[in-house]
């Protein structure tokens, strides 16, 4: 009673921070993590059998990841903006697939060099916690400022906010895109890049950070 009660709250009640009924997709995420929290207290006898094998999701619905195409990164990158710093940011999650949180918190400390490998970053990804080792191209590294302190961030200054995404938005506009492009369409780009010039999908899944190459 109580999972079907709350499979008919976010079909029918449950509404976004602004007011709108949820999506598909976030239907089919939270009574999925409803359903493992039953998972577990199953697995550590708390109830006595595993009702969230009777259990039906909700269906997941299709996604359209809005990303750039080659020609378009390039017109955006020859576009002035009217923040240096967040068009310097997005460019440099377009050609190494950062998201914000990690282009965020980044610092100089996090950025090396080797003679074998080049420049590359070596930081914890905020959304997963996992260690990466992510190398970067010529293009990627001149888009960062002049070289601080270890301890300094590399993108000062930026703040993810309605402001910012404002002004991302003209940027675009005023390249002459009408795509909706969001910050984490740069990973999004990153990713069609790699697999349009012929990277296997198991190395674009590596260099995304991802555990899985399922996602």
């Amino acid at each position: 009673d109580l999972a079907r009660k709350f499979k008919n709250y976010l079909e029918f009640e449950a509404k976004t921070k602004h007011g709108t009924p949820l999506s598909q997709n976030s239907r089919h995420t939270y009574f999925n993590k409803f359903k493992a929290c039953v998972g577990l207290a199953f697995r550590e006898k708390v109830i006595k059998e595993n009702i969230a094998d009777y259990i039906d999701s909700f269906k997941q619905g299709e996604t359209h990841r809005e990303h750039l195409t080659f020609e378009e990164l390039e017109k955006l990158a020859k576009t002035p903006c009217t923040y240096l710093n967040l068009k310097n940011a997005f460019l440099f999650s377009c050609l190494t697939g950062m998201r914000w949180s990690d282009i965020n918190t980044l610092h100089w400390k996090q950025i090396r060099y080797s003679e074998t490998n080049g420049y590359e970053i070596v930081f914890k990804q905020q959304k997963t916690g996992g260690q990466e080792y992510l190398p970067i191209n010529d293009s990627a590294f001149d888009l960062l400022p002049e070289r601080g302190p270890d301890n300094a961030k590399v993108f000062v200054g930026i703040k993810y906010s309605a402001s910012l995404n404002v002004v991302l938005f003209r940027w675009v506009v005023s390249a002459g895109i009408t795509k909706h492009i969001t910050f984490h369409c740069g990973r999004h780009t990153h990713a069609v890049l790699l697999l349009t010039n012929g990277i296997d999908i198991y190395t674009v899944s590596k260099l995304l950070g991802h555990k899985s190459i399922t996602t």
